[in-house]
């Protein structure tokens, strides 16, 4: 009997012609595959009508080996010629001819009397045109003051490093703004200032907005980048209200946020300015602003006579202007708080730092109609207690002695009625009637870490006087109430 034949033990192979077609296919269809996706990502699969413009050349940095002086920085001034008149004299309070540079934007020019000094402040020019802006007439003022920034670039000064930015009722305390900036690289972009003390400024404008009448400062860098934005920028912000807002919207297109610095002071506030500047933060003063506004610093005196006095500390040592020092006197049982330039008070009892560092309301707020504490800074009530008003010692003189390297500075006391205190067992302040403060100067202060400088009582024969030294504190020491 025949089987049928079992083809499962056959394995039929494929042609060698076969078999060389589906390697070629294989590498071919690889190969291809391959050139699509290096041509999908090269360059030269782009369109020949498309070229990659190149970019504007960045402006040199200025070196960075030394240390910012002040004529690295020229301030940009906003003005008008209505006001002209009475606001140069805030200017050549701070202005230091041959040393300082500037310009004082106007509106229009201004007549000049013929024993005018022309050096006393900066050099006036006129704003640019400002036609092209499509913006209600109450508004361009604004729009003019805004673009300072960019009028100063375009000048092409030499050695820039700072563009300082603040108003013709503004006061600079330059030393101080110059130790500011030191701390930054004008090299990167930076913009510097601060806040409102009004909580509903801040509200309405930003909080992250430096506003202009306490001043600005904007490097090098930032300056020529807001400088090829700015126009077309500020055809966005036709709804903002003045220049210091706009400069932020601006800014931060850029991506820039403010850094704050709190010696910049705008005193959106009325009234006395006392319990802002006896506790002021442990910062450099650099600015003030709104003084038409305010009662003078000093009493007795006119505004800008007031502010002359201030010359005095800023001499013999503005690093410290207005820093607060407290400490007690024992066997007296006071409080003594040392506005160093500005103010000494003597108070009954013990009042701790903490509440000391507070600023009394002394002011009020700019909008009359929020509550009095609405600001956006810790403040206290003044005491009602009639045991706690303070004994004020405001400034009259100071001399600096070389031979010891230290400052000698008189506050003499303020007449004013003070209420009837049944607190037997603590001395009346009554019968002082002069505070001595000695210092010495520490130039390395504002490289260290920030701290209140320590005051100590010191002994003397004259019944009428307090003698205080404030200095740098101690290894160990402390400002511990008694």
């Amino acid at each position: 009997m025949k089987h049928p034949k079992d083809h499962s033990s056959f394995i039929i192979f494929p042609s060698k012609k076969i078999i060389f077609s589906l390697i070629f296919c294989l590498f071919l269809s690889l190969f291809l595959t391959i050139y699509s996706l290096k041509s999908l990502y090269s360059p030269l699969s782009l369109p020949i009508h498309v070229s990659i413009p190149e970019p504007e050349p960045e402006p040199e940095p200025a070196p960075a080996s030394d240390t910012t002086k002040l004529n690295h920085i020229v301030f940009g001034i906003g003005a008008a010629a209505n006001k002209w008149g009475r606001r140069k004299e805030f200017i050549k309070l701070w202005w230091q001819p041959n040393i300082t540079r500037g310009y004082v934007f106007l509106d229009r020019p201004v007549t000049l009397s013929k024993t005018e000094k022309l050096n006393e402040y900066p050099t006036l020019k006129i704003s640019e045109d400002i036609n092209k802006f499509n913006y209600p007439t109450k508004l361009r003022d604004g729009i003019r003051i805004t673009r300072i920034i960019s009028e100063l670039v375009r000048m092409g000064l030499e050695d820039i490093r700072w563009y300082v930015m603040g108003d013709d009722d503004t006061i600079f305390f330059p030393d101080n703004l110059v130790r500011v900036l030191q701390k930054y690289d004008h090299n990167k972009m930076y913009y510097i200032g601060s806040n409102s003390e009004t909580h509903m400024q801040n509200l309405n404008f930003a909080h992250d907005m430096a506003f202009g009448g306490g001043g600005f400062a904007i490097s090098y860098t930032l300056a020529f980048a807001i400088e090829k934005i700015q126009d077309r920028c500020l055809q966005r912000y036709t709804g903002l209200y003045g220049s210091d807002d706009r400069i932020q919207a601006c800014v931060s297109e850029l991506g820039v946020s403010l850094t704050k610095e709190p010696g910049f002071h705008q005193f959106d506030v009325y009234g006395n300015l006392f319990g802002i500047l006896t506790a002021h933060p442990i910062a450099p003063l650099v600015s003030l602003h709104h003084l038409e506004k305010v009662d003078p610093i000093f009493p007795y005196m006119g505004r800008l006579q007031a502010l002359q006095r201030l010359k005095i500390p800023s001499k013999l040592d503005s690093y410290s202007l207005m820093q607060q020092s407290i400490c007690y006197d024992t066997t007296r049982n006071w409080t003594i708080s040392v506005s160093w330039g500005y103010a000494v008070q003597i108070i009954r009892g013990t009042i701790t730092p903490r509440e000391m560092q507070r600023p009394s309301r002394t002011f009020f707020n700019w909008y009359k109609r929020d509550e009095p504490s609405s600001f956006s800074f810790n403040t206290k009530p003044l005491s009602k207690h009639p045991c706690e008003k303070p004994y004020i010692y405001y400034l009259t003189n100071g001399v600096f002695n070389d031979m010891v390297n230290e400052s000698v500075t008189d506050y003499l006391v303020h007449q004013m009625p003070h209420p009837w205190c049944w607190w037997d067992m603590v001395d009346n302040p009554q019968k002082i009637h002069r505070v001595q403060v000695y210092k010495k100067p520490n130039p390395n202060k504002w490289d260290e870490a920030p701290r209140r400088d320590c005051c100590r009582v010191l002994q003397t024969d004259k019944q009428d006087t307090v003698v205080v030294n404030v200095g740098e504190c101690r290894e160990g020491e402390a400002i511990e109430p008694l």
